[in-house]
């Protein structure tokens, strides 16, 4: 399957768990604040990434389901031999959308990153696993809106 993303330009892709009520929120908020539109979001159930996730080690018993984790991807489905792409998880990848937002989202990145990676990635695997004991679980993703059509793949 290809799994090439001509149409992200320089954007960062990010993949997240469409049916997670607390990662549709969230996506919500990142479209809200995403003025310079550098962030394109995609379902991790998308048969569309099947590929880029296997290339990462995502196999077998988190497909089709996805990865349990919001992963950013920077050139995505580039040649092979050729490739930059570059896959973030967990906090690395919430810190990295955040800094594609206009200010002063970056300058909170940056401080967040003071952080260690260890200890934040501690934090969002909290998080994570009581996510849909407080947020819910969507039997479908959700369809974004007409205005935010343009913004998913």
């Amino acid at each position: 399957m290809e799994d090439r993303f001509p149409e992200l330009g320089s954007r960062l892709l990010v993949l997240y768990d469409g049916r997670c009520g607390l990662c549709n929120r969230s996506v919500r908020w990142f479209l809200r604040h995403d003025a310079r539109d550098r962030l394109r979001f995609i379902p991790s159930e998308s048969p569309r990434v099947a590929a880029l996730l296997a290339r990462h080690g995502f196999t077998s018993p988190d497909l089709p389901n996805g990865p349990a984790t919001i992963l950013a991807v920077r050139n995505p489905g580039e040649s092979p031999g050729k490739s930059d792409e570059q896959i973030l998880i967990r906090s690395a990848a919430i810190l990295a959308m955040l800094r594609e937002l206009p200010g002063p989202w970056p300058a909170i990145a940056a401080l967040l990153r003071l952080i260690p990676r260890p200890l934040r990635d501690l934090g969002y695997r909290f998080i994570a696993r009581i996510r849909y004991s407080i947020w819910g679980r969507y039997d479908t993703c959700p369809l974004p809106t007409p205005a935010e059509r343009a913004r998913f793949l």
